[in-house]
């Protein structure tokens, strides 16, 4: 319930029109190949090189969500908790939907099929898994410095995504402190199984608060089933950004993003209360 209020608060914020500096980095085609170029004119364009270190750290200036380190147990069929790469790979990103959660696909020899049940329809950009929000086409990505409670905000952010296919269905939208809308682009579409990347770099000083994806019209409601069977689904796959950086002033949707972390906290303390008061005596 408390997830449910925030993401209520978040959705009733009014914005304004797109405004301020931004490159946008778009590209789309049938495989990983046809993409590349533009990940990493996007990379080149944030700093941090190639190689990378702990925690999907990249020179201290970009991080990368690749999701293929993921253990099996927090992999299909079940949910990935919204702050893993905060608190168990503190990446400095965590996630709400207004949907019911988030999972991440599946690799071959789990008990679940790869790529969600849907082999003929999506494909990775870095094997093996994928990433999706549940009952819900909507992702938002708060920042924190990594492993911290701290409020953070990025200078860009870039997203792979799989089987865009019908156009102006999936987007990346960014939000400043005050919740007004600086950045919205649309992304290229694909044939079927085909990748785009999509991703916007700041250029004159703005700061992403929170990063909204819309990934196609349809819904995955568990492995194998859809919201419905007609129209098109997309899911995600690795996330870039420029590293997190604290922020001094505590504006609206900083307090929101401070709230959002309480309540998982609150959550993940209940559902270990649960647990230790469910054990039986020895």
């Amino acid at each position: 319930m408390i997830r449910k209020t925030l993401l209520t608060t978040v959705l009733l914020f009014s914005v304004s029109v797109a405004h301020g500096g931004f490159t946008a980095y778009d590209s789309a085609g049938v495989d990983s190949a046809a993409i590349t170029p533009t990940r990493d004119a996007f990379r080149t364009a944030v700093g941090g090189g190639t190689t990378v270190g702990a925690n999907g750290s990249f020179g201290g200036l970009r991080r990368e969500i690749n999701w293929d380190g993921v253990p099996d147990i927090r992999a299909d069929p079940n949910l990935l908790p919204a702050d893993f790469f905060n608190v168990n790979s503190p990446r400095g990103a965590v996630f709400t939907t207004p949907g019911t959660g988030f999972m991440v696909s599946a690799n071959s020899g789990q008990a679940s099929p790869v790529l969600f049940g849907f082999p003929n329809d999506f494909q990775t950009f870095s094997a093996q898994r994928l990433f999706t929000a549940l009952n819900s086409t909507v992702t938002d990505v708060f920042f924190f410095v990594p492993g911290t409670n701290t409020v953070a905000t990025t200078s860009a952010f870039g997203v792979v995504l799989v089987d865009v296919e019908t156009a102006l269905a999936s987007k990346i939208e960014f939000f400043d402190q005050s919740n007004s809308l600086i950045f919205s682009q649309n992304a290229s579409t694909s044939a079927n199984q085909g990748l785009s990347f999509l991703g916007g770099v700041a250029n004159a000083g703005e700061r992403i608060s929170r990063v909204r994806i819309t990934s196609g019209v349809n819904t995955l409601l568990a492995n194998g089933s859809l919201g419905n069977p007609n129209d098109d689904i997309v899911v995600m796959d690795d996330f870039l950004y420029a590293e997190p950086v604290q922020i001094s002033e505590p504006p609206t949707l900083t307090l929101l993003a401070v709230g959002l972390l309480a309540g998982l906290n609150w959550r993940r303390s209940r559902q270990i209360a649960t647990r230790l008061t469910s054990k039986k005596p020895t």
